[in-house]
């Protein structure tokens, strides 16, 4: 595709730091603060895109690393892209495979030009630059694509997090001569900076400043949620998204639980991706408005009611809890399918309603009042009477 309608984003209203606004790509309009289903390696697990689509997603995340590997992005290309390939004719977003390279490959070795590594699944031999990077996001055809950072864990030395962070600015330079190589911009693509800096205030500013020097479409906060503490996760925030472009949307990646969503709304963040909700219905755990729901807990084994009647999701009101604890105890395909729709149910409920509550200036009544209602638990274990 060339010549496409060019990628924006409009700052609708705000509310606090909260911000309500619009991204456009070619494959649709993203309403924000939005939530992204990971697609890792080219499906939301145990979804099918239909089902996102109804529950109000608008756009999905694809993993470079995972699909350079396998089925390989010049296979991708060659029937026709990442939308065609995965049935989704909606937005796409690709990270740059630089978290799964640090945190899954083996042997890997990193310079100044890029990464070595052997792939986790065959050992193969592969090298990922931020170039590379981008290119393969191109083959993909994602419509937000991301620079390549070098990720590292927290707790950190803050002489690791510095070496990281101007690493990272260095390749984010690179990362948006090749995006512009390859014609992103005139096909109505998105290339994001990423901010670094650990979990050291002068370095986040530092990088979100030098970062918002450089003309990327929008900006991502990288480097958290991988192992400090959550309030270390929103002090940077408040620390960092000052320092961002406001007229740019803001997307906190790898984050999170609803909490972690709505307490980074409050900070000024637009867009969210987690495997959390998909990963813990696989192993048995909803989200609903009452907070975590086990359904491992012997307590649901003759509860007939469901798991919120309110809900408008039919895996949340059309099955019993005593029905979906069989499907888990006894390892069923079902109970996985089942808790993913639901817990996706929600996370979509969730931002839609912080959008609803942004609009009409009561984010933070609504805040408080979910907060309230997810520290007052779950229904009371059914009695039969």
């Amino acid at each position: 595709m060339t010549n496409q309608k060019p990628f924006s984003f409009k700052l609708l209203k705000k509310d606090g730091m909260a911000r309500r606004g619009e991204i456009s790509t070619p494959h649709g309009t993203v309403a924000t603060p939005a939530f992204m289903p990971v697609g890792t390696q080219a499906t939301v697990k145990a979804m099918y895109p239909e089902q996102i689509r109804e529950l109000g997603a608008d756009v999905v995340l694809g993993n470079t690393y995972h699909l350079m590997l396998r089925p390989t992005a010049e296979r991708i290309n060659k029937l026709g892209g990442l939308h065609k390939f995965m049935n989704w004719p909606h937005t796409i977003l690709t990270d740059s495979g630089g978290f799964q390279v640090m945190s899954l490959a083996q042997l890997r070795k990193l310079n100044e030009e890029g990464v070595t590594f052997s792939s986790h699944h065959d050992g193969s031999k592969h090298f990922m630059s931020p170039e590379r990077s981008v290119e393969i996001q191109g083959l993909l055809g994602s419509d937000i694509q991301m620079q390549l950072d070098q990720c590292i864990g927290l707790p950190a030395e803050r002489g690791d997090i510095q070496q990281a962070m101007e690493l990272s600015l260095r390749w984010a330079e690179r990362s948006r001569n090749q995006f512009e190589k390859m014609g992103g911009p005139e096909k109505g693509q998105g290339l994001y900076g990423i901010v670094q800096g650990g979990d050291d205030p002068e370095l986040r500013i530092e990088s979100a400043m030098k970062l918002g020097d450089m003309p990327f479409e929008g900006y991502s906060v990288g480097g958290l949620a991988v192992g400090e503490p959550q309030a270390v996760m929103l002090k940077m925030l408040e620390v960092t998204t000052p320092a961002m472009p406001e007229n740019k949307p803001r997307y906190l990646m790898g984050v999170g639980t609803p909490e972690d969503l709505l307490e980074s709304v409050a900070r000024g963040i637009d867009q969210f991706d987690c495997v959390m909700p998909t990963r813990a219905g696989r192993h048995g755990l909803a989200y609903t408005r009452y907070g975590k729901v086990n359904l491992k807990n012997a307590r649901h084994a003759e509860d007939p009611r469901p798991l919120d009647e309110q809900a408008a999701c039919p895996a949340t009101n059309n099955y019993s809890r005593a029905y979906l604890h069989h499907l888990v105890r006894v390892n069923e395909g079902l109970a996985g399918m089942l808790l993913t729709w639901n817990n996706l149910a929600y996370y979509q409920t969730l931002m839609r309603e912080i959008r609803e509550a942004i609009d009409e200036s009561r984010f933070e009544d609504f805040r408080a009042k979910t907060k309230e209602d997810w520290a007052r638990g779950d229904i009371e274990p059914y009695v039969w009477s």
